[in-house]
């Protein structure tokens, strides 16, 4: 009795370490589903585009173990130290091929890491309690009892031993539907925490702001300018969806906190809405309104009626400012005449703010902002690209309207900085343009003419194209590659699929072919750049895709 007591407790607490196992192989597959937002959809989809590379090699660990049980059936009577052994081989051969999946996974450098968020951890205790339960029915002693060596009855216990990792992708994806409804709920009481945080303080100014790019510039622009007069809180970084918003407020609001700027992004219809419901902005900005995540929206009439949710979202007697210079922004424009709406640009009529006589160069940009009521100031900064110079007439016209000067507005902008990986300047032996997190075809192509500005200079283009363009990605890549061509004297192109446009565009222009270069990875272009920039050359890195999208 004894010694079966310490026979169970042993291969129990060897169950344990599979699942613990099975948790560890499968992070690179909790990983692209955190960076698919928890989308369902988008995983599957996923799966599908990388069918070999996500099944293989758990695939290979079970069948592996399955292979030395079937073995220890076999041969159980005939070679009973050999049959014992691969009994014991099976599990230390799963275990130890899963191990290898986790440390090759830990190893490789990601553009954007696992996050260990709540949602994560919820859901990797889930897929410990299955695979640990899926690993212990194989001891049950009625199943030994009953079926004894007659192998083809003991197949079903052995494949559901090693079912997790047999189906890893799938196990993942039944794991995330078991925890599904209790992170909506998770979700909705964070959601109406930050509503209340947000209904206490009354007197808080509400901004939000969307556009399919522009966002953060904008975003960024305006806390510059407005915490002149206000103290301001703004969402972080990229932090533009419901649980990012979310986030912001419940940890860092407080009673100082005079104006709160939320950036509101949206891969889906309803989306805007969803954020307006949570914020109630005072005072809405659209950006622009372009090809950006038509693999989700399917069309631009979605996206226009995604942007023109913010209108709809506005607290009572709220007031948005579109950009002028965006046709799709003057639809929305004039389909909402009944709405408080103003214009920005730089060019056409009707502007409530005008940028105007911009002069653009390697050391920044100078133009005068000119009020609708003929007011206006010269301006300076440092940021470059005349893209910029649109955010903050954007972000002037709503500063004017809260009713601060145009001497005001205009120290904001002499102070603003760039953006970090948002056509960000480093200075060195080697100039570096970061642009890694830019990736429309209106801010690419203004990066590259940023980049054709160097002359006199060699100039690198590092970058792997552009994504969720649905239909016209591949013409769009060709377009890019286009501008490449016109601005670069290197191109140095990331990927397969993404990059084969590109470099059609690139030789469409009668770009010298020695010139072009195609690697697989970012780390592989920066490994060779060196015998492309040498001192005083200067590299643009345009745009980093994250690892879901890595071919």
């Amino acid at each position: 009795m004894g010694n079966e007591l310490v026979y169970s407790i042993m291969n129990y607490a060897l169950s344990v370490l599979m699942g613990a196992a099975v948790v560890a192989a499968s992070l690179p597959l909790v990983h692209m589903l955190q960076l698919e937002s928890y989308q369902g959809r988008m995983y599957l989809k996923w799966l599908v585009k990388h069918i070999a590379s996500d099944f293989m090699p758990s695939f290979v660990a079970a069948v592996a173990a399955l292979a030395l049980r079937i073995g220890y059936i076999l041969i159980g009577n005939s070679m009973p130290l050999v049959a014992r052994i691969c009994y014991y081989a099976a599990d230390i051969v799963y275990i130890a091929l899963l191990a290898v999946i986790y440390f090759s996974y830990e190893k490789k450098a990601s553009v954007k890491p696992l996050v260990y968020t709540g949602r994560v951890k919820r859901l990797l205790i889930v897929e410990l309690i299955l695979a640990v339960f899926f690993s212990a029915i194989f001891f049950s002693n009625m199943l030994w009892d009953q079926y004894g060596y007659m192998w083809i009855l003991y197949i079903p216990p052995m494949i559901i031993r090693y079912l997790p990792a047999l189906i890893l992708p799938l196990f993942v994806f039944v794991c995330y539907l078991i925890t599904y409804p209790i992170e909506e709920g998770v979700k909705q009481w964070y959601l109406n925490d930050a509503k209340r945080m947000l209904r206490e303080q009354d007197k808080l100014i509400r901004i939000g702001i969307t556009g399919s790019y522009g966002k953060t510039g904008v975003k960024y622009a305006l806390n510059e300018i407005l915490s002149q007069k206000y103290d301001t809180l703004i969402t972080p970084g990229s932090f533009n969806t419901p649980m990012g918003v979310t986030r912001t407020i419940r940890e860092n609001l407080c009673d100082a906190n005079e104006v709160f700027i939320a950036e509101m992004g949206a891969r889906y219809k309803g989306d805007i809405r969803t954020l307006c419901r949570l914020v109630k902005p005072e005072y809405g900005i659209i950006t622009a309104v372009g090809k950006q995540h038509l693999e989700t929206f399917k069309s631009m009439e979605n996206i226009i009626s995604t942007k023109a949710e913010l209108i709809d979202g506005l607290d009572e007697g709220g007031c948005c400012f579109l950009n002028g210079d965006d046709e799709n922004c003057r639809r929305i424009y004039a389909d909402n005449k009944d709405k408080q709406l103003y214009l920005y640009g730089t060019c056409g009529e009707g502007l409530y703010m005008k940028a105007e006589n911009i002069s653009v160069s390697t050391q920044g940009s100078a133009f005068e902002l000119v009020a609708e009521n003929g007011e206006r100031i010269a301006c300076t900064t440092q940021l470059l690209g005349r893209h910029n110079i649109l955010n903050f007439a954007a972000a002037a016209a709503c500063a004017y309207k809260m009713g601060m000067s145009l001497e005001n507005i205009a120290k904001g902008i002499e102070k603003a900085r760039p953006v970090e990986h948002r056509l960000q300047l480093i200075p060195g032996a080697v100039t570096v343009i970061d642009d890694a997190f830019n990736s429309n075809p209106v801010g690419s192509a203004e990066a590259l003419r940023v980049l054709g500005s160097f002359e006199g200079k060699k100039r690198v283009v590092v970058t792997p194209g552009m994504v969720e363009l649905g239909e016209e990605e591949a013409e769009l890549n060709r377009e890019l590659g286009h501008n490449i061509a016109k601005n670069a004297d290197v191109a140095i192109i990331i990927g397969k699929a993404h990059a084969d446009p590109i470099c059609e565009g690139i030789r469409e222009e009668g770009f010298d072919e020695e010139k072009l270069i195609r690697v697989n990875s970012l780390k592989e272009a920066t490994d060779i750049m060196n015998e492309y920039a040498g001192a005083g050359s200067v590299v643009l890195f345009e745009n980093d895709l994250p690892d879901n999208y890595t071919e």
